[in-house]
């Protein structure tokens, strides 16, 4: 994430909400990066018992709580640590009603709801976004605010602490033990704890623009860019548009960065494949040259008896 980016559009407001967790830092770090085959051989080994996490990647050991992990990221381990997918009830029907209410900015609901992306404030959509991408990272349902979504989009708002590592301990144990396809979240984060423990990299990938919040992302919660801005990312500050943010806008958008992720995952497989078939070619090449060596050469026929 690039801290001048925020400064540059006016968003010193989204910026505090971070610094006020104390997670600026952390997120803010251009070191930051992600190795894929690390990743995938910790969640393949990962358990998670009484929220210690232990997995094994090569023939190192990782190991880490909720105090431990914040130490390494250096963010605190305090603070809300509700960890709720499908029994909702523990965060209270009232406390529900309200955040929906208001997030929604319908005060008329009756019930907690799910509330739409499109329906909530430019800053409170910024913030939905932050939240499923790093705090309860997925891949699926971003149109949609489930109700611990929208308690910890209220808790950044309000600039309440929220205990971060214990929450990511809880999704690393939904993602490790479902059978369900997740998305292996937490990458670069997971990389920072790797690289803690010795780990060493095999394929260390720095932040992509998919990954950061830019343009896109502002332009589909709901802010209008000043026109004229050098690359988008003029002096100026966006300003919210009037009224609620468009459904078209946001297919649209959500439309481009799905068509992002397939072209780069068709990419990967094409490669993939290219190498695999000159690998095929030079153990066929091999195979021939073997054979080749093993058929005795044609003998002369011996010459006839006049």
């Amino acid at each position: 994430m690039k801290v001048p980016f925020f400064e540059e559009h006016g968003l010193e407001v989204f910026l505090q909400k971070l610094r006020a967790q104390q997670w600026l830092d952390l997120f803010a770090n251009t070191e930051l990066g992600c190795s894929g085959p690390e990743l995938a051989e910790f969640y393949a080994n990962c358990a998670v018992t009484e929220g210690v996490v232990t997995s094994t990647i090569g023939d190192k050991e990782v190991q880490f709580d909720a105090r431990s992990l914040g130490e390494i990221l250096g963010v605190p381990s305090h603070g809300f640590d509700v960890y709720v997918r499908e029994d909702k009830s523990v965060l209270g029907t009232a406390r529900l009603l309200e955040l929906s209410q208001r997030l929604s900015q319908n005060q008329g609901l009756k019930t907690p709801t799910s509330v739409k992306k499109g329906d909530m404030t430019p800053l409170h959509q910024l913030l939905f976004m932050f939240v499923i991408r790093n705090i309860i990272p997925r891949g699926q349902g971003r149109n949609q605010a489930d109700v611990l979504d929208q308690c910890l989009v209220d808790l950044l708002d309000r600039e309440e602490p929220i205990n971060l590592p214990a929450l990511m301990i809880r999704h690393i144990a939904r993602i490790a033990n479902t059978t369900r396809a997740h998305d292996l979240g937490y990458g670069f984060l997971l990389t920072k704890v790797f690289e803690h423990f010795g780990i060493e990299l095999k394929k260390k990938v720095a932040a992509q623009i998919i990954d950061e919040i830019g343009t896109d992302t502002l332009m589909g919660c709901g802010y209008a860019l000043a026109e004229g801005s050098a690359s988008k990312q003029g002096t100026r500050p966006p300003r919210p548009v009037p009224g609620r943010s468009s459904g078209k806008l946001e297919d649209v958008l959500q439309d481009n960065s799905r068509l992002k992720e397939e072209l780069s995952a068709v990419k990967a497989a094409l490669d993939e494949e290219k190498a695999l078939s000159a690998k095929r070619h030079e153990d066929l090449l091999a195979l021939l040259s073997s054979l080749a060596s093993k058929i005795p050469s044609p003998q002369s026929p011996s010459p006839t008896a006049p």
